[in-house]
């Protein structure tokens, strides 16, 4: 009866101490992407995007070299060749970059042309490891080389990041160049050590020894650890316009996080909550309320800007 006594809490620490941390490893770091077939599928179930406009997009396509030298893809969309406005937009975990189209035509009515990318590991993107922000802030940068190589050192960027998008682009405004003039941060986790112990506590495992264990293994396995991304500690200092946006049901990345994110963010600092929206659908629930609050932020910190005479010709 010893024995078997001994052998159960052998098998529960060997559950608790090996396998739990390392499917949370994977889980955080590699879960399965989706297609860009699911992203536009789950957008046309919302009815705010069509296939058939992705297709029709004229667009081109963009490879570059990240800073550890993977190869990331992106697609731009110039629709007013005239405007040195460019809105980059970057998409959230698992998903790819079909899913940021939602944003396009928001960002087209205010003048901008459109990269969207897909982030590393995703997508057609190359990557082993989601790192939150360590390693894909400086793809970010990469990005925005590209944008200031395309349309010159006086191009005005403006950054839409959503979840992983926003935590991103957060962790990027410590390093931004000077073109990058706001960003929109849509349901962005305010610090990656807080996002897991409240992922852990929604399955009801302790903290301790799981987060330490979590913690070596991404050292390990991803090269970085959870107190390395902190958006939180990032925007102390953040000078840029910044609109955060939450939906009010979100338990994924609770809205809290965006409430103490705009908290701790010196002016100028906006926050837009929407109600009914869970995570990362915050415009598919209400995008009048959504394209409004961005319009106004842009407007009030960039100034309006009509589409040239080429881009009104190019929608005849």
């Amino acid at each position: 009866m010893v024995i078997w006594i001994l052998l159960g809490i052998v098998l529960i620490l060997f559950f608790y101490l090996w396998v739990i941390p390392r499917i949370a490893v994977h889980e955080m770091t590699r879960m399965k992407q989706s297609t860009y077939d699911r992203c536009l599928d789950i957008l046309e179930e919302y009815g705010i995007y069509t296939r058939e406009t992705f297709e029709q997009m004229e667009h081109e396509e963009i490879l570059l070299s990240s800073h550890d030298r993977l190869n990331l893809h992106g697609r731009y969309i110039e629709h007013d060749p005239a405007s040195n406005r460019v809105a980059l937009i970057v998409h959230g975990y698992t998903a790819a970059l079909p899913w940021s189209c939602q944003f396009v035509s928001m960002f087209k009515q205010q003048g901008f042309n459109i990269l969207l990318i897909d982030q590393r590991r995703h997508g057609r993107s190359d990557g082993q490891h989601t790192t939150f922000g360590f390693h894909e802030k400086y793809d970010i940068q990469a990005w925005v080389d590209w944008i200031v190589q395309r349309k010159g050192e006086d191009c005005i960027i403006g950054l839409h990041g959503q979840s992983l998008g926003g935590g991103t682009v957060l962790e990027y405004s410590a390093i931004h160049r000077p073109q990058v003039r706001f960003i929109v941060a849509d349901c962005p986790y305010s610090d990656l050590t807080k996002l897991m112990r409240h992922q852990i506590a929604k399955y009801y495992l302790p903290a301790w020894p799981t987060m330490k264990l979590m913690n070596r293994l991404l050292k390990q396995q991803a090269g970085f650890c959870m107190e390395d991304v902190s958006p939180i500690e990032v925007i102390k200092t953040c000078k840029l316009p910044i609109l955060f946006i939450h939906g009010k049901d979100d338990v994924f990345v609770p809205t809290w996080m965006s409430e103490e994110l705009h908290a701790a963010k010196p002016a100028p600092s906006e926050l837009l909550l929407i109600d009914r929206a869970a995570h990362a659908v915050s415009y598919c629930k209400n995008p009048k309320k959504y394209e409004a609050a961005v319009h106004q932020f842009i407007d009030k910190y960039l100034g309006t800007q009509q589409p040239s005479s080429v881009a009104q010709l190019g929608q005849l």
